[in-house]
């Protein structure tokens, strides 16, 4: 990547070099010393005035790609995830690689939430297959007893009795996981908002009926017992997202017809979700010392506060997000450096007519204006001409990356305008200030 980088440097120096070295070397002597003895008031030429135009274009393009992230990514850390992260800590485990078969798992599980309910501080102990925005999904096709099969599945965890406490799930309807819902006792299920709107009728009520997996066996293996509200998992953005939730220690009935305990693997939980009373900054060692004083062999393979979670799910959205912005701060900048040097080159050449107007009468004001206008009108063609329609275009290529945003925001252009008119002002304005400063008698001198 250096070698690639320095070798495009270098091609880079070479080719804008050799462009005015050769343009240089074919001039005629005579005319370029009689230019030098005349009043000029070419300025820059064309093609640098069309380089000041696209440099303005492209960092207009940039500035609203990198406002259309911004908004974006705000509208992602706005969303009510229905999760409460205050106090909550992420503890993955593997109890399979421990040596734990799936019937052992049970009296392990009640094991782990003695163990940390009696550290001090500890409210609630969590346990589950997986926990929400940790990119992880589980998933199979439903159907509800006596209905017609919709063609449509949903998402489906284990959760102990307070894993749904520990990450601040409420239940609306129903209940919830109790201490009695064992491997022994009959099978149940909680299932979310989504799965109600989907499955159900518009005011039907979902507790007390039965689903299952799509086929006249399975369709009636759960009885739901409650429903929770819609809480965000694989994704913030997933809309829709069907789930239900079954006892972490309660075999699937189907699984129970196919295969022996042994070989039912899904009972194995991958995560402890625990919920404190205070911040507690030791809150991982304290996890790694209780689970090795259960068994030496039960690790903890990953260790996270729920709230770098879920900010870890936003990884990629802030990545985008930065580089966009620098890189529309690096064309900002240098859509300025080249308007600066066109303008200081447009007053170099012009020196001897601005010592002249102003020795005619001019006064500063007017002089400052006359450059000014000329470097703002090749911004605000920049802009106008070529920025804003092409923006407004390539908007439509990066829909697809970004949180509920159709077209062009229109706050983000006006915003990205003014800051590149602004800052075009600015650096415009050092050398006609500079060159109206100049006493006219040394201007005239100087030339």
């Amino acid at each position: 990547m250096f070698a690639f980088a320095f070798g495009v440097l270098v091609l880079t120096g070479i080719l804008f070099g050799v462009a005015p070295a050769w343009i240089t070397s074919n001039a005629n002597p005579a005319d370029a010393l009689r230019s030098g003895a005349r009043t000029t008031t070419s300025g820059a030429s064309l093609f640098q005035r069309s380089l000041i135009v696209l440099q303005s274009a492209l960092a207009l393009v940039l500035l609203v790609a990198a406002g259309m992230f911004i908004q974006s990514l705000n509208k992602l850390r706005n969303i009510d995830l229905k999760l409460d992260a205050t106090n909550r800590y992420i503890v993955h485990f593997n109890p399979q690689a421990a040596g734990y078969s799936p019937a052992q798992v049970e009296t392990l599980y009640r094991t782990i939430e003695d163990r940390f309910h009696a550290i001090p501080g500890v409210q609630k102990v969590g346990i589950s297959t997986y926990t929400p925005m940790e990119a992880n999904n589980w998933g199979d096709g439903v159907q509800i007893q006596g209905q017609p099969k919709l063609n449509d599945g949903a998402s489906w965890l284990r959760g102990n009795a307070e894993y749904f406490d520990s990450v601040g799930t409420r239940v609306l309807m129903g209940r919830g996981f109790t201490a009695q819902d064992t491997s022994t006792s009959s099978a149940v299920a909680v299932v979310n908002q989504a799965f109600v709107k989907r499955f159900f009728k518009p005011g039907e009520n979902p507790i007390g009926h039965r689903f299952g997996s799509p086929g006249p066996q399975s369709s009636g293996d759960f009885e739901i017992v409650g429903v929770v509200e819609d809480t965000a998992y694989n994704s913030a953005t997933w809309k829709d997202h069907h789930m239900y939730f079954i006892p972490m220690t309660q075999r699937i009935p189907e699984s129970v017809r196919r295969r022996p305990i042994e070989q039912d693997t899904g009972l194995h939980a991958g995560a402890i979700v625990i919920q404190t009373d205070r911040v507690m900054d030791n809150m991982e060692s304290i996890a790694r010392q209780t689970l090795a004083a259960i068994n030496p062999n039960l690790s903890v393979v990953k260790f996270q506060t729920f709230d770098e979670q879920i900010a870890d799910s936003f990884t990629e959205d802030r990545l985008i997000t930065h580089l966009m912005t620098l890189f529309s701060i690096l064309a900002l900048l240098l859509a300025n450096l080249g308007l600066y040097g066109v303008t200081a080159y447009t007053v170099a050449r012009r020196t001897s007519e601005i010592g002249i107007r102003m020795a005619l009468g001019a006064n500063r004001s007017s002089v400052v204006g006359m450059i000014m206008r000329g470097a703002m009108l090749q911004t605000t063609i920049g802009l106008g001409a070529v920025g804003i329609p092409v923006a407004w275009f390539c908007v439509r290529y990066i829909e697809s990356q970004l949180y509920e945003s159709k077209g062009m925001s229109l706050a983000v252009l006006a915003i990205a305008t003014l800051t590149l008119t602004a800052a075009a002002a600015a650096a415009g304005l050092i050398p006609p200030r500079r060159a109206a400063s100049t006493n006219p008698s040394q201007t005239l001198r100087a030339e």
